[in-house]
C-alpha cells in the first residue's frame, strides 16, 4: 500500500471519528431539547391531579384536561382567552406586518435627509426592551380611556403595533438585493412609488413577507407583560398568556395543572402549523436579509 493510500485511510477513519462524535453529540443535544416538550405532552394527558408526581409517565391517561379546558367556564375562561389572543394576534400581525414592510422599503429605496439619524436611532432604541417603557404606555392609554371595557383589546393591538416600524433592519437587508434597475424601469414607464411597492416589490418578497407575517403574529401570541399591565383584573379580556399564568397560583395550580400543560399544548399548534408550512419561506427571508 502506497503512502498516500495509508495517508488517505488514516485521513478518512479521522474524519469517520469527527463525524460520529458531532452527530451523537446532536443527538444528545436533540433529546435534552425534545425532552420537555414531551414532558409537557405526557403531563396534558395525565389523570392524576397536582404538580407533583413520583414518575415521568403518567400512572393513567385520560382526555379531560381537554374537556376542561373549554367546558369550565366558572374558573378560567380558556375559549374566550383563546378569542381575544387570536384577536388581538391577528389585528396586530396585520398592521405590525404592513409598518415594518412599508417603512423598510423607504429605508431600502428611498433618500431623504432624516433617513441615516432615523436608522441609527431606531438601532439605538431596539437595545432596549419594550417593557421598560410598559409604566409610560400604560398611563397614555389611560389618558386616551383605552385601560377599561372592550377597549382594552384596541389598546393591547396599538401597543404590538405601533413601535413595529422600528424592526425594519431584517426586512430592509431583504429588499436591498432587489436591483435598483427593477424600480428605475417601472418609473420610466410611468408607474408610481406605490405601485412599484405593491406591485413589484411586494410580488418579489414572499419570503420576506412570510418572516414579517410570522413573528408579528408570534409576539402578541405569547406576550404576558404588557397583556397582565393592561388588562389587570378585567377577566373578560385575559389573553390566554394570562390564563395559562394564573393556572399555577396556589388556588388553582392542584385542579389546574395539567390543565395548564393541556392549554401549553393547544397554543403552540398553530404556530408549529405555520412554520412547518411556510418553513422554506422562512428561510429564504433570512437569508436575504444577510446577503443583502
Amino acid at each position: 500500500m502506497s503512502r498516500n493510500n495509508i495517508a488517505n485511510t488514516k485521513a478518512l477513519k479521522k474524519n469517520t471519528c469527527v463525524n460520529v462524535l458531532v452527530h451523537a453529540l446532536l443527538i444528545v443535544l436533540s433529546l435534552i431539547w425534545v425532552l420537555p416538550i414531551i414532558w409537557v405532552i405526557l403531563t396534558s394527558f395525565r389523570a392524576e391531579q397536582g404538580s407533583y408526581v413520583t414518575s415521568f409517565f403518567p400512572k393513567s391517561y385520560t382526555l379531560d384536561n381537554y374537556i376542561k379546558l373549554f367546558t369550565d367556564r366558572n374558573v378560567l375562561n380558556f375559549p374566550k382567552m383563546f378569542k381575544n389572543t387570536l384577536i388581538v394576534a391577528v389585528c396586530s400581525c396585520g398592521l405590525s406586518t404592513f409598518f415594518v414592510l412599508s417603512v423598510s422599503y423607504c429605508m431600502s429605496r428611498l433618500r431623504f435627509k432624516a433617513r441615516k439619524p432615523y436608522m441609527n436611532m431606531a438601532m439605538i432604541l431596539t437595545l432596549f426592551p419594550g417593557f421598560m417603557s410598559m409604566v409610560a404606555v400604560y398611563y397614555i392609554l389611560k389618558v386616551l380611556n383605552l385601560t377599561e371595557g372592550p377597549m382594552i383589546l384596541v389598546a393591547l393591538i396599538l401597543v404590538y403595533s405601533s413601535g413595529a416600524g422600528l424592526n425594519f433592519y431584517i426586512a430592509k437587508g431583504f429588499f436591498d438585493t432587489i436591483p435598483m434597475s427593477i424600480d428605475e424601469a417601472a418609473k420610466i414607464d410611468g408607474a408610481t412609488q406605490w405601485q412599484i411597492f405593491t406591485k413589484i416589490t411586494m410580488p418579489l418578497s414572499k419570503p420576506i413577507i412570510i418572516y414579517t407575517t410570522l413573528t408579528s403574529f408570534i409576539a402578541p401570541w405569547i406576550d404576558f407583560i404588557f397583556a397582565k399591565v393592561i388588562c389587570r383584573a378585567n377577566s373578560d379580556y385575559f389573553t390566554v398568556a394570562i390564563g395559562l399564568w394564573n393556572m399555577l397560583q396556589k388556588e388553582y395550580i392542584t385542579q389546574w395543572y395539567t390543565c395548564f400543560a393541556a392549554g401549553a399544548v393547544l397554543i403552540s399548534i398553530p404556530i408549529a402549523i405555520l412554520y412547518l408550512c411556510m418553513q422554506r419561506f422562512y428561510t429564504e427571508g433570512l437569508s436575504g436579509a444577510v446577503k443583502g
